[in-house]
C-alpha cells in the first residue's frame, strides 16, 4: 500500500499563499471601499454647492408655485438629496420661504407672472392660507399677472388660487366649497364601554378642550364661541374671493349653501362665477404662452420656489440688527418623545434663547412671530418671564401668525406691542387639567386591588386619582391649583395689556377670538402682518435704518437625519396610523401625547386645520 505524505514545506508555502489573498482581498475591498467614498463625497459636495449656487432668472419668465405639500410656520433645512428625489421646492416648505419668494419675484423685473397650481395643500390655519392670498394680491397690485390652474381645488386651495387674474380647471376637476365648520369627535362613550372616566377640573366656561372625553355632545358655550370664529374668519374669506371673482359675498356663500347640489357639472363652476374657464392641462400652456407673447413653438422660462429664493438678495445688512424669533407649535416642558415631526415651543430651550437674544448687543428690538395653541401652563409661564426681562432691555413686539392662544397668548401678553393677522385665532385666556380614572376598568372589570401604607396622608395623591373611586380630596386639590392657575393667567394679561384682572376676566374664561373681534377689547393693538410687526420694532427703538435676522437657528439636515434616525421607528408607526386611521388619527394622537403632557394646560381647545 503507498502511503500519502504532506511536506511541512508544501503546506507553509499553502498557508502564505491562503493569507497572501485574503490580505490582497482586505486591501481590495478597502480600497474599494476608500474609491466609493471619495466619489460619494465629490457627489455630494456637488450636490450641496448646486443647491446653494445663485440662480439667475431668465427673461420673460414665470415663476411655477404648487401647492401640492403641507405648509407649516418655518421652512425646515432640507437634504441634498431632495433634488434628486424630485421634493426640493415644497417638500420642506414654510410660510416664511412662501412669502419671501412672492416678494423677491415681484421684485424681479425678469418676472413676469405667477402660475399657481391648486391642489390639496394642508394649511396649519386659516391665516397661513390668508397670508400666501395677501402676498400674491401684493403681487399683483406691481402690475404683474397670476394664472391659476388646478384638476381639483380644496376649499383653501381655491380661497387662494382666487386671487388670480384668471382661473381654470380641468374638464374633469372638482372644486370643494362648502363654508367652514364641521364636526369634533367625543370619546366619553367609548371610555364607558372599557371602564374610564376623565376627572376635568378647569376655569373658564369656553375652556372646552376637555369636552372631548368628559361629554357626549358640545356645550351650547363652546358651540357659541366656534360659531363665532368661523364665522368671522368665513365672512373676511367670502369679502376676499368675492372682490376677486367680481361677485358678492352673499352670491358665494349661497354658492356654498347650494354646492352640493348646483354643481352637477363642471360647467356649473363657470355659470357660479367659481372659474373662468374649463379646459385639459395642456391648454393651460398656451395661456401663459399669451401673457408672455410667446410663439406656438417657444419654451415657457420657467422659476420654482427654490430658484428664486436663491437669487441674490438685494437687501443689505446695514443699520440696526431686529431679531425675528419664532416660537410655533405646542408649548411643552420637554420635546414629546416619538413625534419628531411635530416641531414645539420647548420651555427650557426657549428660555435660554430668549437670554441670549436680551444679552446681544448688536440687538436693537426682537420681533416674537409666536403660532401656538399653548399647552404647558408651567412652560408658558417661564417663557413669559423670559420674555418679561428681556422686555427690560429691548423693545418686544408680537407678530401673531395662525394661533396666538391659551398658552400661546400667555408668552404674547407681556409684549410692548401686539399686531395680528385678521384671521388669527387668539385669546381662550384658561387653565384646565385632565386625569383618567381607570377604577371601574382595573378593580371592577380586571379585578386588581390597591393597598398600601404612606408616611403622609396625601402619599398616594396620583394613584388615587387614577385608580381610586373615592378621590375628592384629590379632585378638589387639582380644582385648587387650576384655580391658582387661572389667576396667574389673568395677572399676566392684566399686567401686559394695561387692564385690570376684572376686565380680563369679562372677555377670558376659556374664549377664543378671531383678531379682529379681539382688537375693540384690547387683546391685540393692530391688524398687521409680519413686516408690520417689524416696522413697529423699529419704530418703537428708534432705528431709521435696520435689517432683520431669524432667531433660533434652523437645524441642519444632518442633525435633522440623526434625529430621525433615533425615532424612525415610532416615525415609521405614527405614518402607518395616520394612514389607517384617517381623521381619527388626530384623537388617537392626541391620547398619546396627554401621557406625556404637563397636567396643568393652557391649550387652545380644538383644531381648525384646513384643506
Amino acid at each position: 500500500m503507498q502511503k500519502l505524505c504532506f511536506k511541512p514545506k508544501d503546506q507553509t508555502n499553502n498557508m502564505k499563499e491562503f493569507f497572501k489573498y485574503v490580505l490582497a482581498t482586505i486591501c481590495g475591498i478597502i480600497a474599494l471601499c476608500v474609491f466609493a467614498g471619495i466619489i460619494m463625497m465629490i457627489s455630494f459636495a456637488g450636490m450641496v454647492a448646486s443647491s446653494n449656487a445663485t440662480t439667475e432668472v431668465k427673461e420673460n419668465s414665470v415663476l411655477v408655485f404648487k401647492l401640492n405639500a403641507a405648509i407649516n410656520e418655518r421652512s425646515e433645512e432640507g437634504t441634498p438629496f431632495d433634488e434628486l428625489l424630485g421634493a426640493a421646492d415644497m417638500s420642506s416648505m414654510g410660510l416664511d420661504d412662501i412669502l419671501a419668494a412672492i416678494k423677491k419675484a415681484k421684485d424681479n423685473d425678469d418676472v413676469k407672472g405667477i402660475y399657481l397650481e391648486g391642489g390639496v395643500t394642508t394649511f396649519d390655519s386659516p391665516a397661513t392660507a390668508q397670508q400666501i392670498r395677501d402676498a400674491l394680491e401684493d403681487f399683483k397690485q406691481s402690475g404683474k399677472w397670476i394664472i391659476a390652474y388646478a384638476d381639483q381645488y380644496m376649499q383653501a386651495s381655491y380661497y387662494v388660487a382666487s386671487v388670480a387674474d384668471s382661473l381654470f380647471i380641468n374638464k374633469t376637476g372638482m372644486i370643494d366649497f362648502k363654508g367652514m365648520g364641521g364636526k369634533s369627535y367625543y370619546l366619553t362613550g367609548l371610555y364607558e364601554k372599557v371602564g374610564v372616566k376623565y376627572q376635568c377640573t378647569r376655569v373658564g366656561k369656553y375652556k372646552s378642550a376637555v369636552e372631548s372625553v368628559t361629554r357626549k355632545d358640545m356645550s351650547e358655550n363652546d358651540r357659541e364661541q366656534r360659531m363665532a370664529m368661523y364665522q368671522g374668519i368665513w365672512q373676511y374669506w367670502l369679502k376676499q374671493m368675492a372682490q376677486s371673482r367680481k361677485v358678492t359675498a352673499e352670491q358665494l356663500n349661497k354658492v356654498a349653501d347650494d354646492s352640493i347640489m348646483v354643481f352637477a357639472s363642471v360647467d356649473d363652476y363657470k355659470t357660479a362665477k367659481l372659474v373662468d374657464g374649463i379646459m385639459y392641462p395642456e391648454a393651460i400652456k398656451d395661456v401663459i404662452k399669451g401673457k408672455l407673447d410667446l410663439g406656438e413653438d417657444d419654451e415657457i422660462n420657467q422659476v420654482t420656489i427654490k430658484d428664486i429664493l436663491n437669487t441674490p438678495d438685494k437687501d443689505k445688512e446695514e443699520g440696526d440688527k431686529i431679531a425675528i424669533y419664532y416660537a410655533y407649535g405646542e408649548i411643552v416642558d420637554q420635546p414629546l418623545s416619538g413625534f419628531s415631526s411635530d416641531h414645539a415651543i420647548v420651555g427650557s430651550e426657549t428660555v435660554k434663547d430668549l437670554k441670549e437674544l436680551a444679552d446681544d448687543k448688536d440687538i436693537k428690538a426682537v420681533v416674537m412671530r409666536v403660532n401656538s395653541p399653548g399647552g404647558s401652563a408651567v412652560a408658558s409661564e417661564q417663557i413669559w418671564h423670559a420674555i418679561k426681562l428681556l422686555k427690560e432691555k429691548k423693545p418686544v413686539v408680537v407678530s401673531m401668525g395662525g394661533y396666538a392662544a391659551s398658552g400661546g397668548y400667555m408668552i404674547s401678553a407681556p409684549a410692548n406691542y401686539i399686531v395680528a393677522e385678521p384671521t388669527t385665532v387668539t385669546g381662550s385666556i384658561g387653565i384646565f387639567g385632565l386625569v383618567p380614572n381607570a377604577s371601574e376598568l382595573v378593580t371592577d372589570k380586571l379585578g386588581v386591588t390597591w393597598d398600601g401604607v404612606q408616611t403622609n396622608q396625601h402619599g398616594d395623591y396620583e394613584t388615587n386619582l387614577i385608580f381610586a373611586k373615592d378621590n375628592e380630596k384629590e379632585i378638589k386639590y387639582m380644582q385648587t391649583y387650576v384655580d391658582r392657575g387661572y389667576d396667574n393667567f389673568l395677572s399676566i394679561v392684566a399686567d401686559g395689556r394695561g387692564m385690570t384682572k376684572e376686565q380680563v376676566h369679562e372677555i377670558a374664561q376659556g374664549r377664543v377670538w378671531v383678531a379682529t373681534d379681539a382688537l375693540p377689547i384690547k387683546l391685540v393693538d393692530q391688524i398687521g402682518s409680519l413686516n408690520d410687526a417689524v416696522k413697529k420694532a423699529a419704530e418703537l427703538a428708534e432705528s431709521k435704518e435696520y435689517y432683520t435676522s431669524t432667531y433660533p437657528g434652523q437645524t441642519s439636515w444632518f442633525e435633522q437625519l440623526l434625529a430621525s434616525t433615533e425615532e424612525s421607528k415610532d416615525t415609521y408607526l405614527d405614518q402607518q396610523m395616520k394612514e389607517l386611521l384617517g381623521e381619527l388619527y388626530e384623537p388617537f394622537i392626541e391620547l398619546r401625547k396627554d401621557r406625556q403632557r404637563n397636567r396643568l394646560q393652557a391649550r387652545f381647545p380644538f383644531a381648525t386645520t384646513i384643506r
